[in-house]
């Protein structure tokens, strides 16, 4: 498998979001504007790249009775300096997102690719893949965060693109059933004429 190829395939084939529908409580949870969620992507790709090199350097010494525990903890411990860090410089953003930066790390995603690609492979293909998987991440959470913003307050990153008020249910946790059931499909579909 190609470098590049490592990276696109999370981005298109196996996108977590819309391919694999995994990590869905973020995804439906913080999608609530563009904003948030492309701030809860670019979260997770730091902690799916970070802890994937980490994971990909260590597996070999770490005995396999342990191994998931250990996994979870290297993954707390990059969750741990986001938070810092996402206080610090983004303390607004921090605050949207809530208890959605704690739980990345049992976030089905992260500890998924921990488990089934890190652990087996070599640091900078482990790297390239939490890479190309948190791309895809942050694409389809930034995709669904414009779709309800735009529906929802009739703007995009903030900015009011038409007078009035939008459609109130694709703010609240309904539209994003909504919204994400029409992307999966719209996605799917463009799949499949790609492949």
């Amino acid at each position: 498998m190609s470098k590049l190829s490592l990276i696109t395939k999370g981005i298109i084939k196996e996108n977590p979001t819309f391919v694999l529908v995994l990590g869905m409580c973020p995804t439906l949870g913080t999608t609530t504007s563009a904003m948030n969620g492309l701030g809860m992507g670019l979260a997770t790709l730091f902690v799916l790249t970070m802890s994937n090199i980490v994971v990909s350097a260590v597996s070999g010494f770490i005995p396999g009775k342990v191994r998931i525990p250990s996994f979870i903890v290297i993954i707390a411990t990059f969750v741990t300096v986001l938070q810092f860090v996402m206080q610090a410089f983004t303390p607004g953003l921090y605050a949207t997102l809530g208890i959605f930066i704690p739980l990345i790390v049992v976030n089905c995603i992260v500890l998924g690719r921990a488990e089934a690609f890190a652990s087996k492979n070599s640091v900078g293909d482990s790297a390239l893949d939490g890479i190309g998987i948190g791309l895809g991440f942050t694409l389809a959470l930034t995709v669904l965060g414009m779709v309800r913003e735009l529906l929802g307050s009739a703007s995009i990153f903030g900015i009011k693109l038409i007078e009035g008020d939008g459609i109130l249910v694709f703010i609240l946790a309904p539209g994003a059933f909504i919204a994400l059931g029409y992307l999966l499909v719209l996605f799917n579909k463009l799949k499949a004429k790609i492949s």
